[in-house]
């Protein structure tokens, strides 16, 4: 059966596009988050990912084609088994539920029914963003919340975050739990005001006596071509501030755990996502209450010769980066760190004691950044352990460049990890 891909939008205003040019072609294998064609208006330029993978059975728009509506066919992708790979062991099988069968979910649908648990468990939990009620979010995050919970509980909200995201705080301040969308973390800087000055910093003021219990959620770090002001990463700035909770989660289990566990807790949190995760599917959580802690990093491959740190995006560069170390019998051991205030530094210094290497890894500017904050911590706290420097591989300190080449070469990649990694093996202290 055919997937058929739309012709998305780029803006709220967007009614048509140009569809510049196809990556894919009929009859080629494509993956969830694979780009497959590029698209531009006056504004912009896009680069469409496959929502699902299988084969891309028809292309039903020409490459040049202008003035192709929003969601119009432009494609079918037809679904496709994976082939098994046979040298691979079996996992054991899980515990039967017969609520949550076997499957992979993207990381847009574990955030979804995260939200829709949360809002079925609890009335006081509701979404307040642009877009997020009859557009189904800009992301699509959102997507059939408005018909099972009606406008008042997924508010749409104008065009300007300050005065919606003050909204929300004051929401909190009455008791309820508000999750406020942002379209983008950029965005967020127009907001800065109630994150910093009222959400973070109410319950120390109040000496304990008034919770905030606020998620603020959306895509934060690279975009594909958006430009300097649209692809910026933040984590480090929110990890910077004492009162907020940080997390920037990689995979889709991790993805609706931690927001679970954000919505429930007491205190603002800081959910950072990010777009080209989206579309990737993983194993699915299990279980009819899948939970994960904040503060509670994941050793995502076990490994004895280096450490290699990441968090959100960079996890699946680290990994892959892991793989191209193993063909030369270097076994890296990747942190996903998940929580980034607070950092579960206990995890990383007993990798960092087996090993005695490290590579610290952050998608954002390297000034200031979360792989710094690594590199000074270890330094403190495990100087004893170290083998070697420890390495950072961070994006460019630069503001991100629209044009194609230039931001590639702006943002981390698996093979920098991969020199950053041998370099730490042959470099003593």
């Amino acid at each position: 059966m055919a997937t058929r891909l739309l012709m998305p939008a780029l803006s709220p205003e967007m009614k048509f596009g140009k569809l510049t040019r196809w990556l894919k072609r009929e009859g080629e294998h494509v993956q969830a988050g694979d780009i497959v064609a590029e698209i531009e208006t006056e504004k912009a330029t896009m680069e469409v990912e496959a929502a699902e993978s299988g084969v891309i059975e028809r292309i039903l728009v020409p490459e040049g084609a202008e003035k192709v509506a929003v969601n119009t066919p432009i494609a079918l992708i037809a679904a496709m088994e994976r082939p098994a790979a046979p040298a691979a062991p079996p996992e054991p099988a899980p515990a039967e539920d017969e609520d949550f069968p076997p499957l992979r979910l993207s990381v847009r649908d574990a955030l979804r029914e995260a939200l829709a648990e949360e809002m079925r468990r609890d009335p006081l939990v509701f979404v307040l963003g642009e877009e997020v009620g009859e557009s189904q979010g800009a992301a699509r995050v959102t997507q059939g919340l408005a018909q099972e919970f009606g406008a008042k509980r997924v508010v749409e909200a104008p065009i300007t975050e300050h005065a919606f995201a003050g909204l929300g705080v004051g929401a909190a301040f009455a008791g309820l739990k508000p999750v406020i969308e942002f379209m983008s973390f950029n965005f967020a800087l127009q907001a800065m005001d109630h994150i910093v000055n009222s959400a973070a910093k109410t319950l120390y003021m109040s000496g304990g006596a008034l919770n905030v219990p606020i998620v603020f959620r959306g895509p934060n770090g690279a975009r594909a071509r958006v430009g300097a002001q649209h692809a910026q990463d933040f984590s480090a700035l929110f990890a910077h501030i004492p009162g907020l909770k940080v997390v920037a989660p990689y995979s889709a289990a991790d993805a609706k755990g931690l927001l679970k566990t954000a919505i429930r807790d007491p205190d603002p949190v800081i959910f950072l996502e990010h777009e080209m995760l989206y579309g990737q599917d993983f194993p699915a959580p299990r279980g009819k209450d899948h939970l994960v802690p904040i503060g509670a990093a994941n050793i995502a491959r076990a490994g004895r010769d280096v450490t290699i740190v990441a968090f959100s995006h960079g996890v699946g560069l680290a990994l892959k980066a892991a793989d191209r170390l193993a063909e030369e019998e270097i076994e890296a051991e990747v942190i996903d760190l998940r929580t980034l205030r607070p950092l579960d530094m206990a995890t990383v210094l007993g990798s960092v004691a087996k090993t005695g290497r490290c590579v610290a890894v952050d998608e954002g500017w390297p000034q200031g950044g979360v792989a710094s904050e690594i590199s000074a911590r270890l330094m403190e706290e495990a100087f004893d352990d170290l083998d070697a420097p420890v390495a950072r591989v961070t994006g460019q300190d630069v503001p991100m460049p629209y044009a194609a080449n230039l931001e590639k070469l702006a943002l981390p990649t698996e093979a920098d990890i991969v020199v950053a990694a041998k370099k730490t093996l042959y470099l003593k202290t």
